[in-house]
């Protein structure tokens, strides 16, 4: 097996490439450096712990197309022609013949999964010509295999929505939260933007829940000591948030 490996900018420099995490481009090189001549590896454990890598790395790239995994767990570069071509007298043949047979070559020299005849890929100058015979059964999803519906295809997030008050009363009564005012937390988001400090909200419910830890922790800290401005005591009650902010606000109720 050749020493040295090669890497395409048209996939190193690719916009979807750089949103991955620094440990998923890390993970990407380690699994190519430590292929076989025709970009298949069985060490992705290995270069896990080399790049520092997690399963959410690993499910990164094979989301987005940069590998194939196969339902004995060897991974396959996509890109891998693309950019490693050897000389016949330098080239080993892959162990795995059974998966590259289930491989399909591109235009562009990626792999690809289908189902078409089998058909040969024509070497160019010195490249070791490659017979590839392409299973004409559909590969099963549930075999862990993902199909190749497009390139480097996006992440698509979740839009958030912001919810009605009345959707905020009705997971407030299902979780039992009682101490949460529903209207007073819709219009305390609603003025902030529905931002969480500065980043914008992505799950109201898990708000929801924050705030309902923080009304049980604060409530024995509701009972104030209301002062005027020369600071004489004038009662002691049970002040209630929106009260609490507008006292804060003019002065009126101190730490």
């Amino acid at each position: 097996m050749a020493e040295r490996r090669m890497f395409t900018k048209k996939v190193t420099d690719d916009d979807n490439f750089m949103a991955l995490s620094s440990s998923a481009q890390a993970l990407y090189l380690h699994l190519n450096m430590s292929a076989d001549d025709d970009g298949f590896n069985n060490q992705v454990t290995i270069c896990m712990f080399k790049a520092h890598a997690s399963l959410d790395d690993l499910q990164a790239l094979l989301e987005r197309r940069y590998l194939y995994q196969f339902d004995n767990g060897v991974i396959v570069i996509k890109h891998w022609r693309m950019a490693n071509a050897l000389r016949k007298d330098r080239y080993t043949p892959t162990a795995f013949q059974e998966e590259l047979a289930k491989l399909q070559i591109k235009d562009n020299g990626s792999y690809t999964l289908g189902n078409q005849m089998a058909t040969t890929w024509q070497p160019n100058g010195n490249q070791m010509a490659t017979q590839v015979s392409i299973d004409k059964n559909r590969l099963d999803k549930s075999n862990n295999i993902l199909s190749d519906k497009s390139d480097t295809k996006p992440i698509k997030r979740k839009h958030f929505v912001k919810p009605t008050v009345e959707e905020i009363e009705k997971y407030c009564w299902e979780k039992g939260y009682d101490m949460v005012n529903a209207g007073y937390f819709f219009d305390y988001y609603e003025s902030k933007g529905w931002l969480v400090g500065k980043t914008p909200m992505k799950d109201w419910k898990a708000a929801v829940r924050n705030w309902a830890k923080n009304e049980k922790e604060w409530k024995p800290k509701k009972e104030e000591k209301v002062f005027q401005s020369t600071g004489s005591t004038i009662e002691k009650k049970e002040v209630d948030p929106e009260t609490e902010r507008m006292m804060r606000e003019y002065g009126i109720l101190e730490d």
